[in-house]
């Protein structure tokens, strides 16, 4: 067949760029297909704060004229200035089961990356490792959670056929209610009444002054994990803007010490997918928003991601994480939620692998970071 990769920064070929998820899944009941409303924000470098630091080079794979293909070659200067790598990272990858498609757009990539002087392709990140990463690699009869990649088996296969290895997995838990680990009901609340820690929720009337307080706390929380890369002020409040109006603030828990200061979070969100895979063609219009405003009205999701969780270094080895989990645990269960998606937790994060077991909570989804050394 006649293949050819073109540039997909304008034009038809962008607008191409934005369908080609919806005709590659469209047979894929188990995907929760992305607004589109969501990803050309996502690509718009006037309205992103990424692009502050990075830039996005895109492309889609056409055969006989039909697009049948896309990725995205992202170059994340803040990403290599701080690990001190000269890597670009592929995104947005979606594909035909046709490995001559595939490769030919992750040659591309690889192209890119050695205009930019880069040596390793690594990905995929949507675009950064503070938002949507991994492949999925297992479970695909089960559907993505809000902010969690979803794509068909084949994807896989298409990802090493073009020369990529494993990089980094993440794992995925579910928590059915009613199945958290009695020892943990039991020596939670014993745990609170030793710390000297205050246990609040979130309240929306603060929200942007402890939004300041969880950027400061979660930045340096998370500063030895894998290829950690701190989010800006800009990037944080843009976070915070996606995701207030599907807030439940019930399941957002902050602990304090006795001078007030933040010393731990857990952030949980109702997933909101549950009502977006009824919207296969991600339009909001002239009938998603219908769907969307009904299947999310008040107690009609019954599963929620528990998105986040930090505690300074400091803090840590006290138990104030399964305080925490307890007390949003509990909010949950009295809200009717039925399941919990902790996700996506690094292969290498023995201290939250642990406790998502010991909450009571089952490995079951797995997505992969890939990568190559050009």
């Amino acid at each position: 067949m006649a293949l050819e990769i073109l540039a997909a920064d304008k034009g038809k070929q962008f607008s191409d760029f934005i369908d080609i998820p919806y005709s590659v899944q469209a047979n894929n009941s188990f995907w929760a297909p992305p607004l589109r409303i969501q990803q050309k924000e996502m690509l718009d470098s006037k309205k992103h704060p990424f692009f502050e630091h990075g830039q996005i080079k895109l492309f889609v794979a056409y055969s006989e004229g039909r697009p049948v293909g896309r990725i995205a070659a992202i170059n994340d200067a803040k990403h290599n200035k701080i690990h001190h790598e000269t890597t670009t990272h592929f995104g947005f990858f979606e594909c035909i089961d046709d490995k001559d498609t595939a490769n030919a757009l992750f040659c591309q990539v690889e192209k890119t990356a050695h205009s930019w002087g880069h040596n390793i392709v690594r990905g995929p990140f949507n675009h950064s490792v503070n938002e949507e990463i991994g492949l999925q690699i297992d479970a695909f009869d089960t559907p993505n959670f809000i902010m969690i990649p979803g794509n068909p088996s084949y994807y896989g296969a298409l990802v090493t056929g073009a020369g990529y290895g494993k990089c980094m997995d993440l794992y995925c838990y579910m928590l059915d209610a009613g199945q958290m680990s009695k020892r943990l009901l039991t020596t939670a609340p014993q745990i609170e009444r030793r710390l000297d820690i205050t246990i609040r929720k979130m309240s929306k009337k603060t929200l942007q002054e402890d939004a300041l307080k969880i950027w400061d706390v979660y930045n340096k929380a998370w500063k030895k994990n894998w290829f950690w890369l701190p989010a800006s002020k800009k990037e944080f409040a843009h976070l915070v803007k996606n995701l207030e109006p599907i807030a439940d603030f019930d399941l957002l828990y902050l602990a304090e010490n006795a001078q007030g200061e933040l010393v731990g979070f857990t952030i949980a969100v109702p997933n909101l997918n549950e009502a977006i895979i009824k919207i296969r063609n991600g339009r909001l219009f002239p009938f998603g928003l219908l769907k969307l405003l009904w299947h999310s009205r008040p107690g009609a999701i019954r599963s929620i991601r528990v998105m986040i969780m930090g505690v300074l270094e400091q803090y840590r080895g006290r138990g104030i994480d399964v305080v925490l989990y307890h007390h949003q645990y509990r909010a949950a269960l009295e809200k009717g939620y039925q399941t919990a998606e902790m996700s996506q937790i690094l292969e290498s994060n023995t201290m939250m692998n642990r406790a998502a077991k010991l909450m009571g909570g089952k490995r079951y989804k797995t997505h992969r970071i890939y990568e190559k050394v050009l």
